[in-house]
Parts: C-alpha cells; sequence; structure tokens
C-alpha cells in the first residue's frame, strides 16, 4: 500500500466537499443578486433531483432580481417549487417560463438565518470530510488485519489522515467565519 497514493486518495475526496460546501456557502449571497444564490437549488424534473442550472438559464437583470428563464415549460412549477423548498427566503414570481427572484434588502433577522443555513452547511461538510476519514481508516484496518500492512504503518498512516483531516475541517471553519462576517456586515 503505497502511502503517497492513499493520502493524495484522501486529499482528493476532502476537496470534493470543500467545493460542495463552497458552492453551497456561494448561494448565500448578500447584498446584490448574484446567479451563485440559486445554486444550491434542485427541481424534481424528468424523475429526478436536477440542478435548475441545468433545465433553466439564470440571470441578474439588476442588483435586486434574478431572472430563471425555464427551457421547458413543463418544468416551470418543479424549478418554483425548488426555489421554495430550497428554504432560502425566496418568493418566486412566474410569469409564463421566466420567473422572478426580488432580492429584498436583509433585515437583522434574515442576516441571522442566514448565518444558521451557513452553519449548517458547514457542519454538513465537516461530516462529510470525517468520512471520508473513517472510510480509509476503515480501509487500513482491512488491510492490516489482511496483513498487507503492519500495525505501526497502519498507525502511522491513521495520524496522517488524521492530520489531513483536521486541516480540512479548520479550512472549512475558517471559510465559514469568513462568510458569517461577510454576511453580517451590513
Amino acid at each position: 500500500m503505497d502511502k503517497k497514493v492513499l493520502l493524495e486518495q484522501v486529499r482528493e475526496r476532502m476537496d470534493s466537499s470543500i467545493a460542495s460546501f463552497d458552492r453551497n456557502l456561494k448561494g448565500l449571497r448578500v447584498g446584490r443578486a448574484s446567479a451563485n444564490f440559486v445554486d444550491p437549488v434542485h427541481a424534481d424534473v424528468y424523475g429526478s433531483r436536477t440542478p435548475i442550472a441545468q433545465v433553466a438559464t439564470i440571470s441578474t437583470p439588476d442588483a435586486r432580481t434574478i431572472a430563471i428563464q425555464v427551457w421547458d415549460k413543463a418544468n416551470v412549477k418543479a424549478v418554483e417549487k425548488g426555489i421554495i423548498e430550497a428554504n432560502l427566503g425566496l418568493n418566486p414570481l412566474t410569469d409564463g417560463q421566466i420567473i422572478r427572484i426580488n432580492i429584498p434588502p436583509l433585515s437583522e433577522e434574515r442576516r441571522k438565518e442566514l448565518v444558521k443555513v451557513g452553519a449548517k452547511y458547514c457542519e454538513e461538510a465537516k461530516i462529510s470530510i470525517r468520512n471520508i476519514r473513517r472510510d480509509f481508516i476503515d480501509v487500513l484496518k482491512k488491510a492490516e488485519k489482511d496483513k498487507a500492512i503492519s500495525e505501526d504503518e497502519m498507525h502511522s498512516l491513521s495520524e496522517e489522515i488524521q492530520k489531513v483531516t483536521d486541516k480540512f475541517i479548520d479550512k472549512v471553519d475558517n471559510t465559514f467565519i469568513e462568510k458569517e462576517m461577510e454576511i453580517l456586515s451590513i
């Protein structure tokens, strides 16, 4: 079992968790409207949960409005429902195949709600990273049981995986702290 390859696999999987976390945080926009605001929104179309960016064109005609041009008229209701279910505090207005979302100025109460949503994303990312750590440590335990590696190698690699895990958890925490400051600043 190659130590470098194993640690690289751990980092790659944890990087994908961080990327997902970053995408979710980009959806928590403050101030002006952004197409990224609706990135975490999925709609039940064609028999599966699909990101709305795959069934519509998303634009920001002005600083306070997001326009979503749904390509297939049959999917308009599903996209509208997905926006409501995403719990972003948005009320979509439907006009034919175009869904408009007006972004209201954020009240202090709404800012605190957004911080809570961000904290939920943060915790989900940390859980994902810890699950990746657990999966790879299980692989090491199995390799030791099968006599592919020694007990010392297993402990050494487990410690390395824990160090990588700690770095990624710190990265998630720091990213969330920055986002929280951005949300709470007026």
